[in-house]
C-alpha cells in the first residue's frame, strides 16, 4: 500500500487517481464504469481551469483528497458493521462533484449548482446509470456538505435532502434508510472539512489555508483566526461525527491533523501577542528605503525571501529571480522595520518597470511598453503583523519613490473592496481589469 502521507503531501491527482482506484478494487468496486467515473471528474476540473494549476482552495486535488479519505474511512467503516459494500458507490461519486461549479464566479462552493450538474449531465447520467447508482441519493450527499452548517441554513437544506431522498425508490418508503443516508451525508460533510489537513504537514496545511484566503478574496490578517474559527466549529459542533471520521483514519494521518490544529492556535496565539506588544508596549514600525550596498547583503536577501515565501504562490512575482531582482538598480524597494529604519524586518513594498513583469492573461494595459508606469509587487508583510497599517505606509513610501524617479503611473494587484475603498477615498484610480473568483484585481493609479 502506498504510504497517504507521502501520496497527498505531493498532490500528485495521478497518484490520488490510482489510490483511489485500489480502494474501490479492493472493496469490490472493480467495474470499468467506477474508472469512467474517476477519469471523467478529472477531465471536467482539467477542462474547466479547476485542475493543479487553479490556485483555490477547491481544485481537482481537493476533490481526490476528500474521495480519498471519504473512502478510507468508509473502509474502515464496514469492517465494524457500520457501513456497508453498497455505501461506497454513493460516497466515492458525491465526494468527486461535491464542488463541482462550472460556471465557478466564486471559490466559495454552491452545492446546488453541484446536485444540477450531477442531475442533468447526460454522459454522467449514463454512467451512473451503468453503475446502479441512484443520482437522488447523490444530490442528498451533497448538500449535507454544505458549509457552514448554521441553524438557519441547516433547517432549508435538510428540506432539500428530505425531498431528494423521499424521490428515491432506495430510501423513499424506508425511514431507517433515510437515516442512514442522512449519517452518511454527515460522515462525507465531516471528511470534506478534514482532508488535506489531515494528509501533510503544517506547511500544507498552511498552504491550503492561503489557497482558501485567496480564492475568498481574504485579508491576509484573517488567515489563521478564521482557520482557528474554522477547526474549533469542527471539533465542537461536529465533535461526535468529527471523532469518528479521525478514528477511521489510520494513525498517522490522525496525528498530522491533531498537529496543524495545534500549529494554527499556536500561531493564533503569537499574532495576539504582536499585537500587544505593538499597542500596549507602544512599538512602531518603521518605512525605510533600502540603498544598494544594503541590498547586495545575502543576510539581507534571504530574511526578503523568508518573508516573500509566505504570500500565496500567485502572488509571488519573481519567484525564480528574486534575489537578482532585489539587486536591480531599476527595482524600487522599501521595508518595514520595527522600531527604528535598523529594527528587524516585517515587510516590504517592491516593484520596478512595468515591462519587466509577465502579467496574467487577460490584462491589455494600454501603458504597457511606454516606460511610464510602474509595477508594485503585492506587499509582503510576515504573518503577525498584517492589519497593522504598515502596508500602507510602505505602499505610499513606494509611490513617493516611484514619482521621484519620474514614473506617472502606477499599477498593481488589490482585493476589489479595498479598490473600491480607495476610488471613494478620492484616489485617481483610472483603470481596472477584474479577476473571478478571487476578485484580485488589477488597477492602474496616476501618481
Amino acid at each position: 500500500m502506498i504510504d497517504p502521507l507521502l501520496l497527498l503531501q505531493s498532490q500528485d491527482p495521478v497518484a490520488l487517481r490510482d489510490e483511489i482506484q485500489r480502494i474501490l478494487v479492493t472493496n469490490g468496486l472493480d467495474r470499468t464504469c467506477y474508472s469512467k467515473i474517476l477519469d471523467y471528474t478529472v477531465e471536467l476540473f482539467e477542462s474547466n481551469g479547476l485542475g493543479v494549476d487553479y490556485y483555490g482552495y477547491h481544485n481537482i486535488i481537493h476533490e481526490l483528497e476528500v474521495t480519498y479519505v471519504a473512502l478510507l474511512g468508509a473502509q474502515w467503516e464496514s469492517l465494524h458493521g457500520k457501513f456497508v459494500k453498497e455505501d461506497f458507490p454513493y460516497l466515492f461519486v458525491a465526494a468527486l462533484f461535491h464542488d463541482y461549479d462550472p460556471k465557478k464566479t466564486a471559490d466559495k462552493p454552491h452545492e446546488e449548482d453541484a446536485v444540477k450538474f450531477v442531475l442533468t449531465d447526460k454522459k454522467l447520467h449514463s454512467l451512473l446509470r451503468d453503475a446502479g447508482i441512484d443520482e437522488n441519493l447523490i444530490a442528498a450527499l451533497i448538500l449535507r456538505t454544505t458549509y457552514p452548517w448554521t441553524d438557519q441554513i441547516s433547517l432549508t437544506v435538510e428540506k432539500n435532502i428530505d425531498e431528494y431522498l423521499s424521490r428515491s425508490n432506495i430510501t423513499n418508503y424506508d425511514d431507517s434508510k433515510k437515516e442512514h443516508f442522512r449519517n452518511l451525508g454527515w460522515f462525507l460533510s465531516v471528511a470534506d472539512r478534514i482532508g488535506g489537513y489531515a494528509l501533510g504537514d503544517f506547511a500544507k496545511a498552511m498552504e491550503m489555508a492561503q489557497k482558501n484566503a485567496h480564492a475568498l478574496a481574504w485579508h491576509p490578517y484573517y488567515i489563521v483566526r478564521r482557520s482557528v474559527s474554522y477547526f474549533e466549529d469542527l471539533l465542537n459542533n461536529d465533535a461526535e461525527m468529527c471523532q469518528r471520521v479521525l478514528r477511521s483514519l489510520p494513525k498517522e494521518m490522525r496525528k498530522n491533523f491533531m498537529d496543524n490544529v495545534l500549529s494554527f492556535m499556536k500561531l493564533r496565539e503569537q499574532e495576539i501577542q504582536i499585537e500587544a506588544s505593538l499597542v500596549y508596549d507602544n512599538a512602531k514600525f518603521v518605512s525605510t528605503i533600502e540603498l544598494m550596498p544594503r541590498r547586495r547583503d545575502p543576510d539581507f536577501i534571504k530574511t526578503l525571501t523568508q518573508i516573500h515565501e509566505e504570500l500565496p504562490l500567485p502572488l509571488q512575482f519573481k519567484k525564480e529571480e528574486f534575489a537578482e531582482s532585489v539587486m536591480n538598480p531599476y527595482t524600487i524597494l522599501n521595508t518595514l522595520r520595527l522600531g527604528n529604519e535598523n529594527g528587524p524586518i516585517v515587510g516590504f513594498a517592491k516593484g520596478g518597470p512595468l515591462e519587466g513583469y509577465k502579467l496574467r492573461p487577460g490584462i491589455s494595459d494600454p501603458n504597457y511598453g511606454i516606460s511610464n508606469t510602474v509595477f508594485l509587487e503585492p506587499i509582503a508583510i510576515r504573518m503577525g503583523y498584517w492589519g497593522q497599517r504598515g502596508g500602507r505606509e510602505m505602499r505610499l513610501l513606494f509611490a513617493m519613490q516611484a514619482q521621484a524617479k519620474g514614473y506617472k503611473y502606477l499599477a498593481s494587484f488589490a482585493l476589489r473592496d479595498v479598490i473600491s475603498s480607495r476610488v471613494q477615498r478620492g484616489e485617481q484610480i483610472e483603470f481596472t481589469k477584474p479577476f473571478n473568483p478571487e476578485r484580485w484585481d488589477y488597477y492602474r493609479i496616476r501618481l
